[in-house]
């Protein structure tokens, strides 16, 4: 059977017992997941998964942008989870919703940057309507195990992350017919740094858009990246199971 890796699903978001989700992402051919904290609470939820299920749950620990401005309380639990868990994250800076103030989203941020490099650890980042700003927080940084959670940048940004050495992670926005931007990126990242998630519970692909997504369904962000690259599904598995083994378990 082709395996794949879901690198990123909130398994402690979803409504349904995470046991049964992962029972059907192994037949699906999915072998682990990543499963990412976005605040303290998520991150011990996601450390819990991994203690139950050693082996196929990796969890991280951080705090997302729509709560930075939490970070000073939060900052000390999470460091301390981070720890021990396999990336930090998910963090960066959401200025479509801007949920915390910019300014706040920016110190939360480049303080996990500098927790991920002190610990040597890869860091899950999300990107929105932010990109310049991403991209100086990351460069300024000098950390290099970054990953570009439900990467959404045209061909233009995609080049330019692509000189940072960063990974990209496709989700579901591949697979959605207003997705042609991301598709257009998906056509010019490094196969060999590209990696596939679902972002569990959202982000359904077709045709079950209306319904809350599932680690099984990365199978289908698969096959969209192989339609673009014009190559097999069993090849996109092979590379983008290949760079999550490398990032989360190198």
């Amino acid at each position: 059977m082709t395996t794949w890796v879901d690198s990123h699903c909130h398994l402690h978001m979803s409504e349904r017992d995470p046991a049964d989700l992962i029972e059907r992402a192994r037949l699906a051919g999915v072998e682990w997941l990543v499963c990412p904290g976005t605040d303290v609470a998520g991150s011990e939820a996601s450390a819990l998964l991994a203690a139950t299920h050693p082996d196929v749950v990796l969890a991280t620990a951080g705090l997302h942008p729509h709560d930075a401005s939490q970070w000073s309380q939060q900052r000390e639990r999470i460091e301390s989870l981070a720890a021990v868990a396999a990336a930090v994250g998910e963090c960066g800076l959401d200025f479509y919703r801007d949920l915390s103030p910019r300014q706040a989203q920016r110190e939360a941020f480049r303080d996990q940057l500098a927790l991920a490099r002190a610990l040597d650890k890869p860091i899950i980042v999300h990107c929105r309507d932010a990109f310049a700003e991403v991209f100086e927080d990351i460069e300024q940084s000098g950390h290099e195990r970054i990953v570009l959670h439900c990467w959404t940048g045209g061909p233009k940004w995609t080049r330019r992350f692509d000189d940072l050495g960063v990974t990209f992670s496709f989700a579901g926005p591949v697979t959605f017919s207003g997705g042609d931007t991301v598709r257009l990126a998906a056509a010019v990242v490094p196969r060999e740094r590209t990696i596939v998630e679902t972002d569990t519970p959202y982000l359904t692909p077709p045709p079950d858009r209306n319904l809350p997504n599932e680690p099984a369904n990365v199978v289908r962000v698969g096959e969209a990246l192989a339609e673009v690259w014009e190559t097999t599904v069993d090849e996109v598995a092979r590379l983008t199971t290949a760079e999550a083994t490398r990032v989360f378990r190198g």
